[in-house]
């Protein structure tokens, strides 16, 4: 499995018990979602390996605990402390209305009410404090604030993301 086609659900954070379980801190608003999963993908040195759940359960809250199938020590255990977890992103659930996965919006145009086509998203830098659109209009990278005041609709069907965006934001690219 590639790390392209997987959606990052959390990390694997610390031993639960001296057979092996571990905790893992998982990434999301909805961890009762994932409290019954038969497999994840473990990263170990930067290759996704299949790991099968033998049973989990939620612990805390954010945390789920895993006892992997063949894994019965703490050596076992401290072997994957730190390490991602993945699935794939078709496990992902299904979002409507302008709820959206970065990933989703990636290659869709915005469109802002007053200018129209602003150009594409390239990317979605999630690294500052505010999410940023990384749009590309020609040759020019113009970074959107990821504001809910700003956003108007997700078009999944058009591929469009229609914004309301401030005057004098995109004109300050170009």
């Amino acid at each position: 499995m590639r790390k392209e086609d997987c959606f990052y659900l959390g990390k694997i954070a610390k031993k639960f018990s001296f057979k092996g379980e571990v905790l893992a801190y998982l990434d999301t608003d909805e961890p009762e979602l994932y409290e019954n999963l038969e497999s994840v993908f473990v990263e170990c040195s930067k290759h996704l390996v299949p790991f099968f759940i033998e049973s989990s359960s939620l612990h805390k809250n954010d945390f789920l605990r895993i006892r992997f199938e063949d894994m019965n020590t703490e050596e076992d255990a401290d072997a994957i402390i730190g390490n991602a977890i993945y699935l794939p992103l078709n496990m992902l659930p299904k979002l409507t209305g302008n709820k959206f996965y970065f990933h989703e919006v990636i290659g869709f145009e915005v469109e802002d009410k007053r200018l129209g086509v602003v150009g594409k998203i390239q990317s979605v830098n999630d690294t500052t404090s505010q999410p940023l659109f990384e749009v590309l209009n020609g040759e020019v990278e113009i970074l959107i604030p990821m504001i809910d005041h700003f956003l108007v609709k997700i078009d999944r069907e058009n591929k469009k993301v229609i914004m309301d965006l401030p005057e004098g934001l995109i004109e300050m690219y170009l």
